[in-house]
């Protein structure tokens, strides 16, 4: 198998199951981070991944890592947490500082892939209303948070970050409650993370996770569009604890 070289012109990829077994996922190498290219990968369950040293990456792993309203877990501890604390959650209220603070989250531990070109291509796609931001707050300071990319009903998580205990998971968990009710169908992991197993996170072949990204995306719409404007979130537990 090999990776293969992007065309200049045009947004199509190779099947993503063509992509590498090792590195697990490696798909293809080249092309731009337009909104169409971007949005071409999500729909086929590729994404970007690449340090300011390479050209851009992309990737389709086996497994995938997702998150369903079945398999969302909250531990009692959390639930806890939930009740008591005073932070905030909101949605769309700062996506430009929440993809500068997971950048430099990363870039302090080790070399950060969100780099100056991935943010300006995310902030584009946020203005375009497909990249989403999730806020925690502690009173007007920032303190947690985390972005993606909808596509249709999946949720495509890229990054998160925290200043304080448990806010980046108290913005997962708040998002992930109110994005389900709403009818979203799937969290996108991407891969196996630990910090997102304690909250449900399991694998799935990636020909099943193909099967269903592409399902939710020709539907179109599984989400209405207004639950995707500023507001703030319920943050209290209504999930089930363990």
């Amino acid at each position: 198998m090999m990776v293969y070289r992007l065309a200049t012109q045009g947004v199509s990829f190779p099947r993503p199951e063509l992509a590498l077994q090792e590195p697990n996922g490696l798909l293809a190498v080249g092309g731009d981070l337009s909104v169409e290219r971007l949005l071409n990968a999500y729909r086929n369950g590729i994404f970007p991944w690449f340090t300011e040293d390479d050209p851009p990456l992309w990737w389709s792993p086996d497994p995938r890592a997702v998150i369903t309203p079945e398999t969302l877990h909250e531990s009692r501890s959390m639930r806890r947490f939930r009740r008591r604390t005073s932070l905030r959650v909101t949605l769309n209220h700062a996506f430009t500082e929440v993809i500068a603070h997971c950048a430099a989250t990363h870039s302090s531990r080790e070399g950060t892939w969100i780099t100056a070109e991935m943010q300006a291509a995310y902030n584009e796609l946020h203005h375009l209303g497909h990249a989403h931001s999730i806020e925690v707050w502690d009173q007007q300071q920032l303190v947690g948070g985390m972005y993606g990319v909808a596509i249709a009903g999946v949720f495509c998580g890229e990054s998160m970050f925290h200043h304080a205990t448990n806010a980046s998971k108290l913005a997962f968990l708040t998002f992930s409650e109110a994005f389900f009710a709403a009818g979203g169908q799937l969290l996108d992991a991407q891969v196996p993370n630990e910090h997102l197993a304690s909250l449900g996170q399991i694998d799935l072949p990636r020909s099943q996770f193909l099967y269903l990204i592409r399902r939710y995306a020709a539907k179109k719409q599984s989400v209405a569009p207004d639950f995707w404007l500023p507001r703030e979130l319920n943050h209290k537990s209504s999930g089930n604890s363990a």
